[in-house]
């Protein structure tokens, strides 16, 4: 049985776990600015809003995470005290240059009835277990979007599969402009429109 809750139900704790599936799930893409995991989880862990994440909760252990947002704010923010506090002044700069546009830009598509479905994530020890299935579920469950949309790179085969499971359709991808540094050649934009809308 999975749960699905908004991360602000569970509590301070919950900022915590989103960092370290966020790292578990991300973190061989940032290890440029540290390779101690714990460190990462601990520079990020400020960022996430609670009130926009949700989570999977599985044998009562939060086993994946997703944020989902109009697009009007931003799912996370970060702050560059507490980067360069975890970090270190120099490394805790660079991570504000350039984390902070990739995490906190607008959505390539926005709108009253448009959701941003963004970092996706799931532990490594739930995964198959079918967490993101869930949470994405849940997302379609909310009545006031009608679409959503999502960012995915093109090498992670996984994921488009996943999506393309559950009726996200790709609508248009973009050449990654730091491929031989990020391993990604294309982000793939998809969208899922809710069948009563269309």
């Amino acid at each position: 049985m999975i749960e699905i809750k908004r991360a602000s139900e569970l509590g301070d704790s919950a900022q915590r776990k989103i960092s370290e599936i966020f790292v578990d799930g991300f973190g061989e893409h940032l290890n440029y600015f540290t390779k101690d995991n714990t460190k990462l989880v601990e520079a990020l862990e400020h960022m996430f809003v609670a009130d926009f994440f949700y989570v999977a909760i599985i044998d009562d252990g939060i086993a994946g995470i997703a944020a989902c947002l109009n697009g009007e704010r931003s799912t996370v923010y970060l702050n560059k005290k507490e980067l360069r506090k975890h970090l270190g002044f120099y490394k805790g700069t660079l991570a504000y240059i350039f984390l902070k546009p990739e995490f906190q830009k607008p959505p390539i598509k926005t709108g009253d009835k448009i959701a941003s479905v963004e970092f996706i994530a799931t532990a490594s020890k739930f995964r198959g277990k079918g967490a993101a299935t869930a949470i994405i579920n849940h997302l379609f469950s909310l009545q006031q979007y009608n679409e959503y949309i999502l960012e995915v790179a093109d090498t992670n085969t996984n994921a488009v599969k996943l999506y393309e499971k559950l009726g996200f359709k790709e609508f248009t991808r973009m050449k990654e402009k730091h491929s031989k540094r990020s391993g990604v050649n294309f982000r793939v934009y998809m969208n899922y429109v809710k069948p009563s809308s269309i």
